[in-house]
């Protein structure tokens, strides 16, 4: 039987998020979410029927044309031309796995039943979602403050005949989808085009990609890092829980614990020292690794509130019998969290890449870059080049976006978060992460080849035996950019 996740209001973990995006499991919603989202309907619906005050978006402008006022005629048309003339996106198109998720999120936020959206449109978009219809979104055109606009109109056009998607690999015309699937084109009653493009689900999509690779990453930098510390012949006194007891960072006392234990039964580490002390990129783990550790929490407690709530505006409230504008929309929160994790993950990569520039130093009775035959081989001299260009890139990339901020709507919206150039940032950051962890894995399999006979642990040699059947270790010179490439692949099938 297929399983399906009901849409409800149960709160949304990362972790669900996960199952449901790796598993493939469908949408429905709950029989509470579709009579939230009638309910409100109804009510709104009413409410313009037998009322003749303005309410924003609903009927009247947008923006600065706030002021101006919609007959009752004009009022579909209306949210069909918000949706066409806010479909301004530039640039590359957005991964189709962020998309996805978009429209999860996208889902989740109508289904509270406080943004007015016809039953029929959740729909739609569970359709699209659950037949992997994916409609072509671009990352250029956000402010990050009045709702994700341009992304988020690319993400509607298609549930009107609009646009283009992705169907089973093939780019197409939304109208020949629709054809296929015998749907047709929404109507978008009052307020619904609104509903579609306010709120913050580009920018809390690319953070949720982001945060369930940083929590892998997390996993991944410290495992690999605990490999480089017996490769470079480290004493384990700087992991002894009393040190971290008495600075009790989680983070910082996690990750100290994981290298202890990993590393405990190790041979190499058993055998005598004879350096005093070593480098911080070795020693220092805990307190590196710890601090990211405890921002990529922080990050993780904001996207958990953003996407477990509203973000349209204005907000529907039968029960008050209210109608509320206010801004919800404004993606503050997630630009100073997107910008904290892409520092917080860089500085994974900042010092995984300073431990493979030590390993290949020719010290600690390593040969130079880690080649039998250093002078004719350069061994692995180059790996470090790139991941230190990669390096730079992200401390370039890293710049903050959410200290930025350019009026729009002729001053209407005259302070925007820049959270969705944080998300795109930080999605470049964790992917170049990635590569540096890779780099210095291959490396300190390298390292371990010349500490031979000793062993290092039973966990870290298994983990050896199994990467030795996708790269063999370095005798003379070879095309490694295919080796670096096969170790990013082989991590990625690590379960930790």
């Amino acid at each position: 039987m297929e399983a399906v996740h009901q849409i409800n209001a149960d709160f949304l973990t990362l972790e669900k998020i996960g199952d449901i995006v790796s598993n493939k499991i469908k949408l429905s919603l709950s029989d509470k979410s579709k009579s939230n989202i009638k309910t409100c309907r109804n009510f709104l619906d009413q409410k313009i029927d037998q009322s003749d005050t303005l309410f924003y978006g609903i009927n009247t402008g947008f923006g600065s044309l706030c002021n101006i006022r919609i007959s009752d005629n004009e009022i579909e048309k209306l949210q069909i031309r918000l949706v066409i003339s806010h479909a301004c996106g530039m640039g590359d198109e957005v991964p189709q796995h962020i998309v996805k998720l978009m429209l999860l999120l996208k889902i989740q936020s109508l289904s509270y039943g406080y943004s007015g959206a016809h039953f029929d449109t959740v729909l739609r978009l569970i359709d699209f979602y659950n037949n992997d219809i994916i409609p072509v979104v671009f990352q250029q055109g956000s402010l990050g403050a009045s709702g994700d606009l341009a992304p988020l109109a690319h993400l509607s056009l298609p549930l009107i005949g609009m646009g283009t998607v992705y169907y089973k690999g093939e780019k197409m015309e939304s109208r020949q989808v629709l054809e296929k699937f015998n749907w047709k084109p929404l109507r978008l009653r009052s307020k619904e085009g609104l509903s579609l493009l306010n709120g913050t689900q580009f920018s809390a999509a690319y953070m949720t990609w982001c945060l369930l690779e940083s929590k892998r990453l997390m996993k991944l930098a410290n495992l690999t890092s605990a490999i480089s510390i017996d490769a470079f012949d480290c004493g384990l006194a700087p992991f002894d829980g009393r040190l971290h007891k008495i600075r009790p960072h989680k983070g910082q006392q996690k990750i100290a614990d994981f290298i202890l234990k990993t590393l405990q039964e190790s041979e190499i580490a058993k055998s005598k020292k004879e350096n005093v002390q070593d480098p911080y990129s070795f020693r220092c783990v805990p307190q590196v690794h710890g601090a990211s550790a405890d921002a990529i929490k922080y990050a993780e407690q904001v996207l958990l509130t953003e996407i477990n709530a509203v973000t349209d505006n204005p907000n529907i409230f039968p029960e008050d019998d209210t109608i509320l504008s206010g801004g919800n929309f404004h993606a503050q929160p997630l630009a100073l969290a997107l910008d904290f994790l892409a520092i917080a993950v860089s500085e994974l990569g900042n010092i995984s890449e300073r431990r493979t520039f030590q390993l290949i130093s020719g010290t600690r009775g390593l040969p130079p870059f880690l080649s039998p035959d250093a002078g004719l081989n350069s061994g692995l001299m180059i790996p470090q080049y790139t991941a230190a260009s990669i390096v730079s890139q992200n401390k370039q990339l890293c710049t903050p976006a959410s200290v930025d901020s350019i009026v729009s709507s002729n001053g209407q919206e005259d302070h925007v978060s820049m959270a969705a150039n944080a998300a795109t940032k930080a999605h470049r950051v964790i992917q170049n992460v990635e590569r540096l962890i890779a780099i210095e894995f291959m490396t300190a399999a390298q390292a371990l080849e010349f500490r031979r006979p000793l062993k290092s642990s039973d966990v870290i040699e298994n983990i050896m035996n199994q990467y030795r059947k996708v790269v063999k270790p370095l005798k003379d010179d070879r095309f490694l950019s295919h080796d670096m490439h096969e170790t990013v692949a082989f991590l990625k099938t690590l379960k930790l």
